[in-house]
């Protein structure tokens, strides 16, 4: 038999596709959203709410009788700077594209909007929805957090999807720790330019920045304990531009990723005595910056977690969801889980098996619109059952 809330989101399929493909067409970036927060507000509206903008660009609003607790819904809006090649006939032609899902993201929580709306006689407390902005470039939660999200009403509780590479319809998820925390870090290296043919008449910058991109694997291999995780990567290396000329600046960009807070800040100190001491031996000197203050661990709150994996499993079918291996890819839905107990599901949108070979953040990546009354049903389902469970808690 089929559930009454995914069997309302599949009377929807057509109507959700319809604002997916709107939105994959007309992809936008960070903070910059303008086509995609009219849709948005445009849609919520016509449900009958009444949006607030929150933080620079994010989106929400309640439904619900109140009188109980407060779970928040999470989707991101956001697209990457990428042309698309996936030569779909609703394939982006602006340059950018919805290779991370996101489109997917923003449909699923409009039509869970839509449905929460409807019979929001049966919501035992109050759902708030977020549209959130700036989740590739890792500093829309932050902003929204900042603006007061978790508060008026406050938040108990919150739930997100994302899009994975996956068999259809399942939803994987992380007990304790899910996902890493990032940094980013810059490393300008000082030296002293001058012809490449008297080295000795300068001071190299290239050469103190090779040893220090050797030194900083040290930190990992040699300093932190191997049963915790640490990703220190550097990613980009720029100097000089002519074959016989030495420059006089070196600058390294990298990333940080742990599970830990306390790794991170080890890390990042050993990052500035490692780079200050290179320098020092080849007297050069150098600035280390860490751009903003990165974003913490994703942590999935294990009771909450559980509690969405029954109704997902109750709905879709024993066995839909399971456990999946920590990752040191970042989420910046991990602010949320910092400050209130959270869960992010990882869900199945097609695989290689199934036709669709790509992963996200490429070009040519495809998703199964199946998924999206899927996705939708979750967020609205799990919004019915938690507030009804914990209504008298």
């Amino acid at each position: 038999m089929e559930h009454k809330t995914y069997a309302r989101m599949l009377e929807l399929k057509d109507e959700l596709v319809g604002y997916r493909r709107y939105l994959h067409q007309c992809p936008e970036l960070s903070f910059d959203l303008p086509q995609t927060r009219a849709f948005v507000l445009e849609k919520l509206k016509e449900f009958g709410y009444e949006p607030q903008t929150v933080g620079r660009a994010g989106i929400t609003c309640t439904v619900g009788r109140g009188g109980g607790k407060t779970l928040l819904l999470r989707g991101d809006m956001d697209a990457l700077p990428m042309a698309e090649e996936t030569g779909l006939p609703f394939a982006s032609q602006n340059g950018c594209m919805h290779a991370c899902g996101h489109d997917f993201h923003t449909t699923s929580l409009l039509g869970a909007a839509k449905v929460l709306k409807e019979w929001e006689d049966e919501l035992e407390g109050t759902v708030k929805l977020l549209f959130q902005p700036a989740e590739e470039t890792m500093d829309g939660a932050a902003d929204v957090y900042n603006a007061g999200i978790l508060e008026k009403p406050h938040v108990d509780a919150a739930l997100a999807l994302h899009v994975v590479h996956a068999p259809l319809g399942t939803a994987g998820y992380t007990p304790g720790h899910a996902c890493g925390s990032s940094d980013v870090f810059t490393v300008t290296i000082h030296g002293k330019g001058g012809h490449g043919a008297a080295p000795h008449e300068n001071i190299d910058p290239i050469n103190a920045a090779a040893h220090i991109i050797l030194a900083l694997q040290e930190i990992n291999s040699r300093e932190i304990n191997p049963n915790q995780m640490i990703v220190l990567t550097v990613c980009s290396l720029h100097a000089g531009s002519a074959a016989n000329v030495m420059p006089g600046e070196a600058v390294l960009k990298g990333t940080i990723r742990t599970m830990d807070l306390q790794v991170k800040e080890f890390a990042r100190q050993r990052m500035r005595e490692i780079c200050e001491g290179v320098c020092s031996t080849f007297r050069a000197t150098c600035d280390i910056d860490f751009i903003g203050g990165g974003i913490p661990p994703m942590v999935n709150d294990n009771a909450l977690a559980e509690e969405i994996g029954g109704y997902i499993d109750d709905m879709l079918g024993a066995g839909t969801t399971y456990h999946i291996e920590r990752m040191t890819g970042s989420e910046d839905f991990s602010v949320f889980s910092q400050k209130v107990p959270s869960a992010l599901f990882w869900f199945g949108t097609g695989s290689t098996e199934q036709g669709y070979a790509y992963g996200v953040h490429d070009p040519r990546v495809t998703f199964n619109e199946d998924a999206i009354p899927m996705m939708a049903a979750v967020y609205a389902e799990s919004a019915f059952r938690w507030l009804r469970e914990h209504h008298c808690i």
